[in-house]
């Protein structure tokens, strides 16, 4: 076969008709092709969610168009929730935009190697076809969106199991600290902040503390 005008104008009149604005081609030859090579036709306002792919590279070049490849990182956040009790800093996950690619034949910028694991997502400024390139079968590559990742970390306890025992939390609270330190966290580490990661009674905590000699 060959990719021609031809081809990328009937790949974009079929994606005026997706009601997602885009749309592929499988360039594999055979079932027992274990990769994902594809063209993609996007058009602007399609929308791409921000997702990765954990266990392969992704090579994409930009045969027709313009578009931006946006990729994100994720980052610690410090919020600070004052309390009757005292002024606590919690440090929690976010996620920012570290880069914007513009690929664009015509500007001589004709694509980007998008590393295992970097969140991304594409900006289609006019109508573009794309080529695509990934190891693994579609569902098999570790890919996920960020808005199912959020929802999984939710529901999977991120926080260590308390084992109900004074001497177990005392254990908790001085790796819970000594991590905090490892990443940097200078301020102050109250109580309550412990309590809520470690999802144990802020008495419980303050006892533990105070028997460790840091409160």
């Amino acid at each position: 076969m060959e990719i021609n005008k031809e081809l990328l104008e009937s790949l974009w009149t079929e994606a005026k008709g997706n009601v997602r604005l885009r749309q592929n081609y499988d360039l594999r030859t055979s079932s027992a092709d274990s990769s994902q090579r594809m063209l993609n036709a996007l058009l602007p306002e399609t929308e791409v969610p921000i997702h990765r792919h954990e266990k392969t590279a992704e090579t994409v070049i930009c045969v027709a168009g313009r578009l931006e490849e946006i990729i994100y990182e994720e980052v610690d956040r410090y919020v600070h929730d004052t309390t009757s009790r005292c002024t606590d800093v919690v440090r929690t996950k976010g996620f920012k935009e570290v880069s914007r690619h513009v690929l664009s034949p015509a500007e001589g910028q004709f694509g980007i190697q998008i590393p295992a694991g970097a969140w991304h997502t594409i900006h289609v400024i006019e109508p573009s076809v794309i080529f695509e390139a990934k190891d693994g079968k579609y569902g098999e590559d570790g890919s996920e969106t960020l808005e199912k990742f959020i929802a999984r970390r939710v529901s999977e306890s991120e926080v260590p199991a308390f084992l109900n025992s004074f001497g177990d939390l005392k254990k908790n609270i001085e790796y819970l600290i000594g991590m905090e330190r490892q990443f940097g966290a200078m301020d102050v580490i109250s109580p309550l902040y412990i309590a809520r990661t470690l999802n144990v009674p802020l008495d419980k905590v303050e006892s533990a503390m105070k028997e460790i000699g840091i409160y």
